[in-house]
């Protein structure tokens, strides 16, 4: 009996330090450098988000003090993005005419603001027209703030896109006189005058190893495949088109999700990261949720239009920033590569105003791959959990025989 039982003390001991062998059961580390304060900042690197896993819930930060003991810092992670701040601005319309020359709007702003941004609304479709916007303060002399501004509205059975934002620099004027370009009657609706401030993100610009263009005529498509130097976080792409005509052609971005083999050899599984539409309107710039990717396909749809000449494709991603808090001495590694982690759950996700903006900034040193314990097959045995309940049904059902045996025994 007395060997039963350390038997099953060591095969609890053994299921306990397996399930927590930590950073055992990762593959990669970066030892961390410059620790100081109890708050730092790590700006995750390009190389090891492809041994992340896509959503990257098997990064930790692992220490290990001076007693040789495994544990863990608490982190946020942050990605950077632009933001949006829009005041409206309260105004009247004051005259409305029209002339040769088209349709004018005047509008007054009672408390003189800036404004950067007008939006439009008019009760007919499927235009084109240009716009002049003028700005004054006594009604007399007038100034030019944008002129020939394109407006865009198409409208059919198969289409249904509309461009009528204005965007041109601050402005701060008491009237504005807006000009369309146009014999008809446009009809406006409504119009909302905005002050946007936009804080530009911080984000990286990724190198396009190769771009390769084809025409399936069969479907009147175009089929754009973009590779990268390695997999990145994309967030942003920008399809510079060389071809000077007007158009206005729907698409679908596309990026690898994972590759498999098969009896003809390798093939690509793409999952679809946003669709939209390219126009001769608009800059062409396409923003979607983050993929990490290294190669992506752009699907435009030619309908019986001439295939557009795209010069180049300018591709970003959003930074990504881990804000650690050190409470123990010792030394630090970020790390990373379980496929089967889960992202942590810690107390400070709930405590975001305590957390500091501004932290220092601490560098990562090479990676280091962690090796493996000899016993691999051992450890993967005991951190199966099915295995564990087995071995545990096996061990309760030897001390129940034992038990009523012994019982026998004394009867």
């Amino acid at each position: 009996m007395k060997n039963l039982f350390k038997l099953t003390i060591l095969l609890l001991l053994l299921s306990f330090v397996t399930s927590y062998g930590q950073m055992k059961q990762y593959h990669y580390k970066r030892p961390l450098k410059g620790i100081s304060k109890d708050w730092h900042s790590i700006i995750l690197p390009n190389p090891i988000f492809s041994k992340v896993s896509k959503d990257l819930a098997d990064i930790r930060v692992f220490g290990i003090t001076k007693n040789n003991d495994t544990i863990e810092a608490p982190y946020i992670l942050k990605t950077s993005r632009d933001t949006f701040e829009k005041t409206k601005i309260d105004f009247k319309s004051i005259n409305n005419a029209h002339n040769s020359q088209g349709y004018y709007y005047t509008f007054e702003i009672p408390s003189v603001k800036k404004i950067n941004q007008l939006n439009l609304d008019f009760a007919v479709a499927n235009f084109d027209w240009k716009l002049k916007l003028e700005g004054s303060q006594d009604l007399k002399e007038w100034f030019t703030i944008t002129d020939d501004y394109r407006v865009v509205s198409i409208k059919n059975d198969v289409i249904n896109y509309q461009f009528t934002k204005l965007v041109f620099p601050n402005s701060k004027y008491k009237y504005y006189r807006l000009l369309v370009k146009t014999k008809k009657n446009p009809k406006l609706k409504i119009a909302h005058l905005d002050f946007n401030i936009v804080k530009k993100g911080k984000f990286r610009t990724y190198s396009v190893r190769n771009i390769s263009q084809s025409v399936v005529k069969k479907y009147k498509q175009t089929i754009v495949e973009i590779t990268l130097d390695s997999l990145v976080p994309i967030s942003y792409l920008k399809v510079n088109i060389a071809s000077k005509i007007d158009y206005y052609r729907p698409f679908k971005l596309e990026y690898i999700h994972h590759r498999f083999k098969t009896e003809k050899g390798w093939k690509e599984n793409y999952y679809t990261a946003t669709t939209g539409i390219l126009n001769s309107v608009d800059n062409n710039e396409i923003h979607f949720n983050t993929v990490i990717a290294k190669k992506l396909k752009l699907t435009i749809d030619n309908f019986d239009n001439k295939p557009l000449n795209i010069s180049s494709i300018d591709c970003k991603g959003r930074i990504y920033t881990l804000t650690v808090r050190f409470d123990d001495d010792a030394n630090y590694f970020l790390t990373y590569g379980y496929k089967k982690a889960t992202k942590p759950n810690y107390d400070i996700t709930r405590f975001l105003d305590k957390i500091p903006t501004n932290a220092t900034s601490i560098s990562l040193g090479d990676e280091i791959s962690i090796e493996k314990a000899t016993d691999t097959k051992t450890e993967a045995l005991f951190t199966n959990k099915i295995w564990l309940w087995i071995i545990m049904f096996v061990i309760m059902f030897l001390l129940t025989w034992f038990s009523l045996k012994m019982i026998r025994n004394k009867q």
